[in-house]
């Protein structure tokens, strides 16, 4: 394993096309990216809405694509959720959605930004990448 950083990923919208309750169609390199990631030792969660048998379909038609999770809807395999003592906020490193600021930007995408460690700001009514920003040249005698 190659580190131990967890990506909370949902289903409906950024794995598959939006069909809910139904499955959608794959989107393009959603499971290639996921294989990489996983294979590069990041741990997936599962992070949806889905509950029951959406959920349990949705899982099984991840499985069938060769992805298996490291937890579904919590932050660890075996977490009984407790909401008199806990939150309901996962424990992930990083989370992908399709309702991001600034929207879905794609699985290709999605893995240069973790693999660049790339950071965003908002300007005005944009979303911008740190790394596709100018860089500003700094003023002074030892910069």
């Amino acid at each position: 394993m190659l580190n131990n950083k967890k990506i909370a990923v949902d289903f409906d919208g950024t794995i598959v096309d939006d069909a809910y309750p139904a499955i959608g169609k794959p989107k393009t390199f959603a499971f290639e990216t996921l294989k990489r990631l996983q294979a590069e030792g990041y741990r997936l969660i599962l992070w949806t809405y889905r509950h029951g048998k959406t959920l349990d379909e949705a899982v099984e038609f991840c499985k069938k694509n060769g992805i298996e999770f490291y937890a579904v809807n919590s932050s660890f395999e075996g977490e009984v959720f407790d909401h008199e003592t806990q939150s309901r906020k996962l424990d992930a490193d990083w989370f992908i959605d399709d309702r991001n600021l600034g929207g879905f930007p794609g699985w290709g995408e999605i893995y240069n930004i973790i693999q660049e460690r790339i950071e965003f700001r908002v300007e005005g009514k944009e979303v911008l990448a740190y790394s596709k920003l100018k860089k500003e040249k700094k003023k002074g005698l030892f910069w």
